[in-house]
This record gives C-alpha cells, structure tokens and sequence, in this order.
C-alpha cells in the first residue's frame, strides 16, 4: 500500500512517494491499476513465486486507513504481510527506513491507519523527503512539489524502496530490514 494523494495537483509532491514506489512496481511488474474497492485501486503480480497486491487509496492521505481496513477485510491480509510505503519528513532526503512496526510519528497517514486497524504493529518502509526550512510549514512542504535538484535523490530512493519491498516479499521482513537499514 503506497500513501499519497490522488489527483494531478499532487503526482509529483513530496507526500506522494508511496504513489511513485507503487507506481515504478506496477510499471516494472505490467500492473494495471483497477477499481478494487470504494477506496482503493489494486493490481496484482508475482515475483519470484510470491503473489503480491499492488494498492493506492483513491482516498486523501488524513483517510488512508479506510482504504488499508477495506483491503485487509476484503482480501483477508495478515497485517504482517502488508506493507505501508510512505513519506517521512524526520528522514534525509533519499534515506529509507524499514520498520516492523511503531507510531505513527506525526504522519497522518499512518496515524489514521493505526487508527482503523486499532494497532501499530504492521510492516512499513519510510522514504525520507527532507525536511521544511525552520520557517517553514509542514504541510505546505510536504505539499510541495520536489525542488528539480532534489528529484534524482528521490527518484533513487524509489528505486531502492522498490527493492526493499520486493526483498520483503522473497527474503522476509527481518533480512529486509539488516539489509536496507
């Protein structure tokens, strides 16, 4: 599940890296994106023998957990097997983080996945975006598009998200996290 927001104002925002890791799979994987429920769309692929759900809440980024609670129920998904990709503005430009679980950190997107699930215990990968100039606001810097020299940081960090999701699916969430962290 890759948080973000939909719509054409927010593709290329910093709060919509979870969209761009979903997306790089479903270009590398040919993952059409379809209708999967009233708050999500969904594809599904295979890597290495392991099926895989490809997600994006059609829902905005304070409501993803509708969208999580609505696929974990309907396509019956053990919460150790979902993986959340989202933004973290607490990390460098370009860094990952894979955790098993945790709060939500001040993200809203998680929080309002917590909230729905009513548990904090459920695997995510954190692409890091930077952090607001100290004058700045947070919501309008996640809000912002990436500044032209910060998008080939970004653009490899989706790469290596990507990959750290893939290595969840094959290699398991420990082995990921040694590996990438």
């Amino acid at each position: 599940m890759g948080l973000g927001n939909p719509g054409d104002r927010y593709t290329r925002t910093r709060h919509n890296v979870g969209f761009r890791v979903v997306e790089e799979i479903s270009s590398r994987f040919h993952i059409g994106l379809m209708a999967g429920g009233e708050h999500y769309i969904i594809g599904t692929g295979t890597y290495k023998e392991a099926g895989f759900f490809i997600v994006k809440p059609v829902t905005y980024m304070n409501e993803s957990g509708f969208s999580v609670a609505q696929l974990v129920q309907e396509h019956d998904v053990p919460l150790d097997r979902l993986i959340v990709v989202c933004d973290d503005c607490y990390l460098p430009l370009g860094k990952i983080r894979i955790r098993r679980s945790g709060s939500d950190g001040g993200h809203n997107g998680l929080a309002s996945i917590i909230d729905c699930l009513n548990t904090e215990v459920f695997p995510r990968v954190r692409v890091g975006i930077g952090s607001p100039p100290p004058d700045g606001d947070l919501v309008d810097f996640v809000l912002d598009d990436f500044l032209p020299e910060e998008e080939t940081v970004i653009r490899d960090a989706v790469l290596q998200a990507t990959e750290a999701v893939l290595s969840i699916l094959c290699n398991g969430l420990e082995q990921t996290m040694n590996t990438f962290n």
